[in-house]
């Protein structure tokens, strides 16, 4: 049966399964809020738009997976991949604000050394204390796939954090759980390509 149901979501067009599931988070949580009927709905639904057609692309790099001594034992670290190869595109755009929106998609190496797919949308909120120089805290919302769950879609719903400096972002996310689970800090560079 699982084959079945990853069959299924794998025949869906990528772009249209990402759109599709960002869209749906996004509407859940303007009914949650009681949002929906008013503009801030068609904010989102227009702000998501404008990035997805934007001509600005991105390249990201996976360059770590730290896994928090905290909560997991050294012979458990010893085992794990913190050195994850990978690749993956975006598109972006800095909206009214200076404000980073942006869609991406990446895979990777997690720490099992499995391939790992990730797709979602992104944003931060910019400042910028001097020229070519900003920071960034934001969140991001999407897919993954994972070896270890037979290559079922699991949702992301994760905080970002960049330094940037002109085109290039170091970005992190951190990604939370319990003893010997989560609680891992992933980091790529992001390259605006235009």
């Amino acid at each position: 049966m699982p084959n079945l149901v990853t069959f299924r979501v794998t025949a869906i067009k990528p772009h249209k399964l990402l759109m599709t599931l960002t869209m749906s988070a996004i509407t859940t949580a303007a009914y949650a809020e009681g949002a929906a009927n008013t503009g801030f709905w068609l904010s989102i639904q227009e702000s998501l738009s404008q990035t997805w057609q934007s001509k600005n692309y991105e390249l990201y790099i996976p360059v770590n997976i730290w896994h928090n001594r905290n909560y997991y034992s050294s012979e458990k670290i010893d085992g794990y991949n913190e050195h994850p190869w990978g690749l993956g595109v975006g598109k972006y755009r800095f909206d009214n604000d200076g404000d980073w929106n942006g869609f991406y998609a990446m895979a990777f190496t997690d720490s099992h050394r499995k391939i790992e797919p990730v797709a979602g949308f992104g944003f931060q909120k910019m400042w910028r204390p001097a020229d070519h120089f900003r920071l960034g805290v934001g969140y991001t919302l999407g897919l993954t796939l994972r070896k270890d769950f037979h290559y079922l879609p699991l949702p992301v719903i994760a905080p970002l954090f960049s330094v940037e400096y002109k085109q290039m972002a170091v970005q992190s996310t951190y990604i939370p759980g319990g003893d010997g689970n989560g609680n891992i800090l992933f980091t790529w560079l992001r390259w605006q390509l235009k």
